[in-house]
């Protein structure tokens, strides 16, 4: 048996380079989610630009109750007091789409260490 096998016989297991069924079904779906993504790249980019400025909603106030409701355009009773309100930006959706789509940036590793370090060549 040669040196750094670690005692498994010649043959045995997956074939070097090779990968398995789950690791390819993954890399298919990612490809997937990356071609629907680039396709709506330019409005998705668009709309997460209005995010980081913030997104405006109209509210109208029921005079019964007091309370603020969001409605859309096409329930707008004229009589109501109209409110437009801002939301918070968030930009965590499009850095999401962003690391699937063009890769996720290598983040750096802070590693805390005490001690000494000792660096040995093993032949």
């Amino acid at each position: 048996m040669k040196k750094g096998h670690g005692g498994a016989r010649p043959g045995a297991g997956r074939p070097r380079g090779s990968q398995n069924t789950e690791t390819i079904e993954k890399q298919v779906l990612r490809e997937r989610l990356r071609a629907k993504v680039a396709a709506e790249l330019d409005p998705l980019i668009e709309a997460q630009i209005a995010n980081a400025r913030g997104l405006k909603y109209l509210v109208a106030r029921d005079r019964k109750t007091g309370k603020f409701e969001r409605i859309k355009e096409a329930q707008v009773n004229p009589r109501a007091v109209i409110e437009v309100w801002e939301k918070d930006p968030c930009v965590q959706a499009f850095t999401d789409l962003m690391n699937r789509t063009v890769d996720k940036p290598i983040e750096p590793v802070e590693v805390e260490h005490s001690g000494g370090l000792e660096i040995r060549w093993v032949s």
